[in-house]
């Protein structure tokens, strides 16, 4: 519910940003007000079934698993019709604001992505703490996601890959952490510093 309610902030302020028209604003604020209901509709099965059978039974887990599939039904629909309203003007956001800043070479992406893994190297020598390729502070893994995140930004000034890219990190950011190498915060630290360093050099040459 607190992951929903962030997402319905996330999306009204971008709504009010590119100043949509009066029927897409409608639309994206139903769109969110749905996935609500279904939430809170959802924690109500849940606790009715918990309070009816306090055991496990076939029943009872049916019930959650639909209801938690209403929920997930109600979330992808909503990031469909956000995607239609929403993606035209990030779009054109984002290859403005990349292309002011000059779409940079080859040359320079690889560069950055070499600094990038250079600097988890040398942070954690400094720290102290894991090897180059495994474990540690900051995530190598994390920073070098992130920094191929910002070099397709830049390359391409396509949002749609871009975005695609940045979900491929967050993918590689989390199994880190899932598979226990990581914690949490060394993967966040680990991807601030990619995407900052790759930012920084991109920002520096061009």
């Amino acid at each position: 519910m607190r992951l929903h309610f962030m997402a319905a902030a996330l999306v009204i302020m971008l709504g009010l940003f590119f100043g949509l028209d009066r029927a897409s604003f409608i639309a994206l604020s139903l769109a969110v007000v749905i996935v609500l209901v279904a939430e809170v509709i959802n924690t109500a099965i849940e606790a009715m079934v918990d309070l009816v059978s306090e055991e496990v039974h076939p029943a009872a887990k049916a019930a959650k698993d639909t209801a938690a599939g209403a929920v997930f039904i109600a979330s992808f629909g909503a990031l469909i019709i956000g995607f239609l309203i929403l993606y035209p003007h990030v779009a054109q956001v984002v290859k403005a604001g990349v292309t002011e800043t000059k779409i940079a070479g080859d040359n320079v992406a690889f560069m950055a992505l070499i600094v990038v893994v250079i600097t988890v190297i040398m942070a954690k020598t400094y720290i102290g703490r894991g090897s180059p390729l495994m474990g540690g502070m900051p995530s190598g893994h994390a920073a070098a996601a992130s920094s191929i995140f910002v070099i397709t930004l830049f390359l391409t000034a396509n949002a749609l890959v871009s975005g695609l890219v940045l979900m491929l990190a967050a993918m590689v950011s989390h199994s880190r952490i899932a598979l226990g190498i990581h914690k949490p915060k060394e993967v966040i630290l680990g991807a601030i510093l990619g995407g900052l360093v790759t930012l920084f050099i991109f920002l520096l040459f061009v």
